[in-house]
C-alpha cells in the first residue's frame, strides 16, 4: 500500500496546485473556456506517469486493481476536472474497459487506441426516452442485419459526452424474439455516420453542459453500419453492459465521497469563518456541528461499503458482488445529496450561487439516485436477496 499512498499524495497535490485553480473560470464560462489549460495538465499527467490509472500497463496505465483505483477516483472526484485530466472520465472509461475486454483487433486500432492517448472521446447510448430507464431490457432501437451491414433506427437520450464524440456505444435490438437479456447487442457507431443525428444537448436544471460535461439525445435513421461494427457477439449487449456497469458502480460511487468530501470540507471553512456576529462564527451554532459529525460519518461509512464491494469484485467477479453494488449504489447517492444539501445550506445564499462548486454539483449530481438505476431498483434488489431465507420470492 505504500507505493498507492505514494501515488495518491501526488495526485492529491496535484488536483490541489493545477487543476483546482481551473475551477472559477470553469464555473464562469464552461468546460471550453478551460480546456487549453486541461490539456497542458493532461500532458503534465502522461510525464508524469499517472495517465489513464485504471489501464493495465501494456496500455500505458498503472495496473491498478478495481480496489486501488477506488481509492484515486475518490481524490480525482474532488474536483469537476478531474477524472478527465487523468484521461479515465465516464462513459469513456467504461468504453474502454469493454473495448478490452471484447474489441476486435481492428476495434481496438480504430476505437481503443485514440480514446487511450486521449485524442478523441466517445458516449454510450442505451437510455431511451420512450422506456423506463429502470427496465434496462426493454428497448425500441433496432439493429437489422441486411447483407453485410447492420441498419440501425431507434431513440436515445442521456446520452453523456455524446457533444463532440467521436463514437458511439449503442445498444439495439438484434433478435426480438430471443430471452429477454440475450435480445440486444452492442455496435460502435462513428458519429460521422449518415443516418445519425446528434439532437440536443439536455438541459440539467437549466444548464445544457457542453463536450463530456453534457448529456443528449440521439436518433438513428436508417444508419447504416458494418458487419464489423458489432461489439462482441450478437446477444451478448447486456452481459457486455453489466461488465461495464458493476466497476463503473464503483467508478461513480467514488467520485462521489470525492465531491462529499469537498463539500465536506467546504462546510467546515465557511462556518469557521462566517460570522452571525462580531466573535460568533456559524461553527459555534449546534444544529451546524451536528450536520458536519452526520456529514462525517456517513462520508466514512460510504467509503469503507464502496472499498468492500471493490475488493469483492476484485476476487469474485461482479456477479458475485451484485447485492454490494446495488447496495453501495443507492447508500452513496443519498449520502451525496444530503452532504450537498447540507453544505449549501450551511453557506446560505452564497450556496445557490454559482461562485462555488455546491449549485453546479447540486445541478449534475441529484441524478445520482436516478442513472445507473434508480434508488428504489437498487433497493429492491438488496431486501429481495435478505428476504430469500425467509421464503418470501419476489
Amino acid at each position: 500500500m505504500t507505493d498507492l499512498q505514494d501515488i495518491l499524495q501526488q495526485i492529491r497535490d496535484f488536483i490541489q496546485e493545477s487543476v483546482i485553480p481551473l475551477e472559477a473560470q470553469f464555473l464562469k464560462a464552461g468546460f471550453s473556456a478551460v480546456r487549453p489549460q486541461a490539456l497542458t495538465l493532461r500532458q503534465q499527467v502522461k510525464e508524469m506517469g499517472l495517465w489513464a490509472p485504471h489501464l493495465p500497463p501494456e496500455m500505458g496505465g498503472l495496473g491498478l486493481s478495481l480496489h486501488e483505483f477506488a481509492h484515486l477516483s475518490e481524490v480525482l472526484g474532488t474536483s469537476p476536472l478531474g477524472h478527465w485530466v487523468f484521461n479515465c472520465q465516464a462513459p469513456d472509461i467504461g468504453n474502454m474497459e469493454i473495448l478490452h475486454l471484447h474489441g476486435t483487433a481492428a476495434q481496438k486500432e480504430r476505437y481503443l487506441a485514440p480514446l487511450v492517448r486521449g485524442e478523441i472521446h466517445s458516449c454510450f447510448a442505451m437510455t431511451e426516452p420512450e422506456h423506463a430507464g429502470s427496465n434496462p431490457v426493454w428497448m425500441s432501437t433496432t439493429a437489422v442485419r441486411d447483407g453485410g451491414s447492420y441498419v440501425i433506427n431507434g431513440h436515445k437520450w442521456f446520452t453523456t459526452a455524446a457533444d463532440g464524440a467521436a463514437f458511439a456505444v449503442v445498444m439495439a435490438i438484434t433478435d426480438p424474439e430471443a430471452a429477454r437479456h440475450r435480445r440486444a447487442s452492442m455496435f460502435l457507431v462513428p458519429t460521422d455516420t449518415p443516418g445519425y443525428e446528434h439532437v440536443r444537448r439536455i438541459p440539467i436544471m437549466g444548464e445544457e453542459g457542453e463536450d463530456y460535461l453534457s448529456h443528449s439525445e440521439l436518433r438513428f435513421h436508417d444508419c447504416r453500419v458494418p458487419r464489423s461494427a458489432l461489439l462482441g457477439q450478437e446477444g451478448d449487449g447486456f452481459v457486455i453492459a453489466q461488465q461495464r456497469l458493476g466497476p463503473g458502480r464503483i467508478h461513480h460511487t467514488m467520485r462521489w465521497i470525492g465531491i462529499s468530501q469537498r463539500a465536506l470540507e467546504m462546510m467546515c471553512q465557511y462556518a469557521a469563518q462566517r460570522e452571525l456576529a462580531p466573535g460568533e462564527p456559524l461553527a459555534r451554532k449546534q444544529t451546524v456541528q451536528n450536520w458536519i459529525a452526520e456529514s462525517q460519518a456517513e462520508i466514512q461509512a460510504a467509503r469503507l461499503l464502496v472499498l468492500d464491494a471493490a475488493a469483492k469484485i476484485d476476487a469474485r467477479g461482479s456477479k458475485a458482488a451484485r447485492v454490494e453494488i446495488s447496495q453501495i449504489k443507492f447508500f452513496v447517492a443519498g449520502v451525496l445529496n444530503r452532504v450537498l444539501d447540507r453544505a449549501i445550506q450551511v453557506h446560505g445564499g452564497y450556496g445557490l450561487t454559482d461562485y462555488t462548486l455546491l449549485s453546479f454539483w447540486f445541478r449534475h449530481e441529484r441524478g445520482a439516485r436516478i442513472y445507473d438505476g434508480p434508488d428504489e431498483v437498487h433497493k429492491s434488489v438488496v431486501a429481495r436477496h435478505l428476504l430469500r431465507p425467509y421464503g418470501v420470492r419476489i
